[in-house]
């Protein structure tokens, strides 16, 4: 009953957004909001710059784009600010077509659709409302109404420049419905749906010896010839072709340069002058904003022909590479996942980012500088921190390779990867050595990879492999040291004990004899050098650690085991390295005793209830490190 509910609101609502009036009346509201005469390519920025805009470090990222968009945002940045902000100010740019070109699967269809859904919301709100004249089958603009003649005028007192021509049906409908008397003419409210063919419009190309033109321009209805006696009578035409149902809104052009060349020398007049030439008619004026998507092999091929010059110089490129950031790949991997049946199969933790470990790493390209390994780059570029690089360097790295992004394993290769393992094994959980394997396996069968790329990508499998022992490793020790959580605490105030009496210059006092102690050297290495502090750099991690205390405690705080972050790593290291024995015998002993039973399933319910495994996954991933700690 709470859909039905929710289907009658959406009705009701819709109901009570219908408008309709003259066109005097249209003249009012326009007088008191102006943004209602807003051209298409003005809408589309608005619908963006409406769901809000962030900026940091001089970098704007645009709501509109999340989680639909992952790792973009520079791309994403540049479409709005190099073609969609100057189109909406009425610049030059607005008169080319957007070409989206990437690899498959980057992300150039989603893009688009999410502006066409994007578009047919923003219509239902005030700031996007769209308003037409009624009965008219391409939605047309009003304004058109206003003869050449007195534009100038308008504009002086609205402030809105007019720019295209009534259609040849509205001209006769003016004339024969209304008798010249522009002011009666009816104007309804009108909400974009591609569904419904209002505002926007898909064209895919199929075979040209059997596409019609007709598909892009309309066509004649013979049926109607008898009845108005000419073909160039409007009324015996039927305005049904995309760039007319796509009037005032998006036309998508769908892998548009595999498009025969006479679909392509409509969009010339289109985008240069804003119509196209359809039967025996007048120019028709459409005001809508052509977006088109294809390849790069393509596009090359495209720019090749010398046949293309005039089209080519009215396009605006903009590369959609694939995503390079792992913490986004595993986004686009969970929003597909969930967008299917596979969703309720457990994924063990870290799964999704060791596929998107191996996944980026086959889309970065080597660099010149010295010291960056591909494992590197991807870290840099994740924004995780490597000691020795800053942000100048990262922008360096992003420089170099303009293609970057261009090639390399797609996101449904994962996907599907992840889906076979699923169906043929009938699992019900999976782990990070599943999806490896299975990205291996499939390496095979995948027709577009070539000898030498299948080579790089098996290295690449190895290289993820390794990360993710140590991500294993890691997370086993976090599970050992939050089951012997006293034991880390005991042996940190230990720790600060001796630190303290090391930088005061002061003996430790024995708990049980009395006896004063110089501080313990020895314990105080064995934790530092768990996180490389060398015997130079010991005073002053020490005196950092002291000044770290004395800080907290003129805050009325208290420092505690999670009060440095090094510091924490190191006692957990430490306190794993003289736990590794009771890991490698816990995990390693086919019958293990009552006591080891009892550690055993202490960090298997830590590793369910505090790190996301179920019991599949946990005692999985128990044995593997217990087999790693055993080579």
């Amino acid at each position: 009953m709470d859909i039905l509910k929710k289907i009658q609101s959406y009705r009701e609502e819709e109901e009570s957004l219908k408008w309709e009036g003259t066109f005097a009346e249209y003249l009012e509201m326009v007088k008191e909001r102006p943004y209602l005469a807003q051209s298409a390519h003005s809408r589309v920025y608005n619908m963006i710059k409406h769901s809000g805009i962030e900026e940091e470090n001089g970098k704007f990222n645009y709501k509109f784009f999340d989680n639909e968009i992952f790792g973009l945002e520079e791309s994403m940045e540049r479409l709005v600010e190099e073609y969609f902000h100057p189109a909406a100010k009425r610049l030059d740019v607005r008169k080319r077509i957007l070409l989206l070109m990437g690899p498959v699967s980057g992300g150039k269809s989603t893009l688009v659709t999410l502006l066409k859904r994007g578009l047919e919301r923003f219509s239902h709100t005030d700031e996007g409302a769209v308003y037409a004249i009624k009965g008219c089958p391409m939605h047309e603009e009003p304004l058109h109404l206003i003869p050449h003649h007195l534009r100038e005028d308008f504009h002086d007192e609205y402030g809105i420049r007019v720019e295209g021509n009534l259609s040849p049906l509205n001209m006769m409908r003016l004339e024969k419905e209304y008798g010249s008397r522009i002011e009666d003419v009816i104007i309804e409210r009108i909400f974009f749906s591609e569904d419904k063919r209002v505002g926007i419009g898909t064209f895919s190309p199929s075979d040209p010896k059997s596409q019609d033109i007709a598909d892009l321009t309309g066509s004649i209805d013979f049926s109607t010839i008898a009845e108005f006696g000419s073909e160039s009578d409007p009324r015996a035409y039927r305005f049904d072709g995309e760039l007319n149902k796509a009037n005032r809104g998006i036309m998508e052009f769908q892998e548009m340069l595999k498009c025969d060349e006479k679909f392509l020398w409509h969009l010339l007049s289109l985008t240069q002058e804003g119509n196209f030439k359809a039967g025996r008619f007048a120019l028709i004026s459409a005001d809508e904003m052509i977006i088109a998507h294809t390849n790069e092999s393509e596009y090359r091929s495209f720019i090749a022909n010398k046949k293309n010059e005039a089209l080519h110089s009215r396009m605006i490129v903009m590369p959609v590479p694939y995503n390079l950031r792992v913490a986004e790949e595993e986004r686009i991997y969970e929003k597909m996942i969930n967008q299917s049946d596979i969703k309720d199969v457990h994924i063990a933790p870290h799964t999704l980012k060791v596929a998107a470990m191996f996944t980026i790493l086959t889309r970065l390209k080597e660099t010149t500088k010295n010291n960056i390994d591909l494992l590197k780059k991807m870290r840099l570029y994740d924004g995780q921190t490597v000691e020795g690089f800053s942000d100048v360097d990262i922008e360096e790295l992003k420089n170099e390779h303009h293609d970057e992004g261009m090639s390399g394993i797609d996101p449904r290769y994962v996907i599907n990867r992840i889906s076979s393992t699923i169906i043929k094994k009938e699992m019900t959980s999976i782990n990070a050595l599943d999806v490896l394997r299975s990205l291996k396996d499939g390496l095979s069968s995948h027709a577009s990879i070539s000898k030498e790329d299948r080579e790089r990508y098996l290295n690449f499998i190895s290289t993820a492999r390794k990360e993710y022992d140590e991500i294993a490793k890691k997370e086993v020790q976090k599970a050992f040291v939050y089951s012997y959580e006293e034991s880390a605490k005991t042996l940190m105030d230990n720790y600060l004990d001796n630190v303290e009496a090391y930088c005061n210059k002061a003996k430790l006092r024995d708990p049980l004899t009395g006896e004063e102690l110089n501080p313990d050297e020895k314990l105080m290495r064995s934790i530092e050098e768990q996180i490389g502090i060398s015997e130079n750099a010991k005073k002053a991690f020490r005196e950092e650690i002291l000044i770290r205390i004395s800080a907290y405690a003129r805050k009325g705080k208290k420092f505690d085991y999670s009060s440095h972050e090094r510091l924490r790593e190191a006692i957990q290291k430490k306190l794993f390295a003289d736990l590794k024995d009771v890991v490698k015998i816990t995990t390693s002993t086919k019958t293990p005793d009552e006591q080891q039973l009892k550690k055993v399933n202490e960090v298997v319910a830590t590793l369910i209830d505090e790190y996301g495994y179920n019991s599949t996954s946990a005692n999985e991933l128990l044995r593997y490190v217990g087999s790693l700690l055993n080579r």
